[in-house]
């Protein structure tokens, strides 16, 4: 199909808006130049991704470290270190959506927060050491079930599941810390004795340079290892978390 020319010294007719939409134009935005990557620089090109979850604090190079709790799979947590980093872990995975259950023989501890939260209403609740209700988790409400029954946490039937996640919070290292730290997924280690630090380090593998360093974190420091990692992250409190828990602290 042709098409004749417009006569000389007239105007082209301009096409309407429905005839440009058909022929593939739509509303004209701005005009940038293109952006193109070679192969070769498509191939330096790093995305960071990581999981969803919690932000611990930040890593060694200033970057947000994240834990991500909340998981379709059982997902099990220890950590070796104070109340305060505990508590502060709980805070924050309520303000991502999920349940906090907390399994405690100092409820008095923890009711600071739940008075703040709205007496239990809104995320955060706890229980007597035994008496931890089922949760009913499930990808839209997820669950985080933080135990604090001292150096021998009892067995009992709060378990990890989907989207349950559970933190065991020790203290010291206690005798039934090695059982514990085998079926976790994750471990945090915080300021521990130097006999602590070499116990840690045979039980963890961990080098000899990250099991020296354990006498010496400062408080708000945790060294969080899996299988394949290790990383120390250092947990900044808001202001709102300031006024509630006070500053970092290894002790209670």
């Amino acid at each position: 199909m042709t098409t004749s020319p417009a006569p000389s010294g007239t105007t082209p007719p301009t096409p309407s808006l429905g005839a440009r939409l058909r022929t593939g134009f739509g509303l004209l935005g701005p005009r940038h130049p293109r952006h193109a990557l070679s192969v070769e620089q498509a191939e330096t090109l790093f995305l960071p991704i990581g999981d969803d979850g919690v932000v611990a604090g930040i890593d060694a190079e200033g970057q947000p470290a994240v834990l991500g709790i909340n998981r379709p799979t059982p997902y099990d947590v220890v950590l070796i270190g104070g109340l305060w980093t505990a508590q502060v872990l709980a805070l924050r995975t309520a303000a991502t959506g999920a349940r906090v259950a907390v399994e405690t023989g100092r409820p008095q501890a923890w009711m600071q927060m739940v008075h703040a939260m709205g007496g239990g209403q809104n995320g955060l609740a706890v229980h007597d050491v035994g008496r931890v209700p089922p949760q009913g988790a499930s990808a839209g409400t997820p669950v985080l079930v933080v135990r604090d029954c001292g150096m021998r946490p009892p067995r009992g039937r709060t378990v990890s599941g989907p989207w349950q996640s559970v933190l065991t919070l020790l203290p010291y290292l206690s005798p039934v810390a090695p059982r514990l730290l085998r079926q976790a997924r994750l471990a945090g280690i915080q300021r521990v004795s130097p006999d602590e630090a070499a116990e840690l380090g045979r039980t963890m593998g961990l080098t000899r340079t990250e099991a020296e360093s354990l006498p010496a974190l400062p408080d708000g420091v945790t060294l969080w290892c899996t299988d394949r990692d290790r990383q120390y992250v250092m947990t900044q409190p808001t202001d709102a978390e300031i006024g509630l828990l006070g500053t970092p602290r290894r002790m209670d």
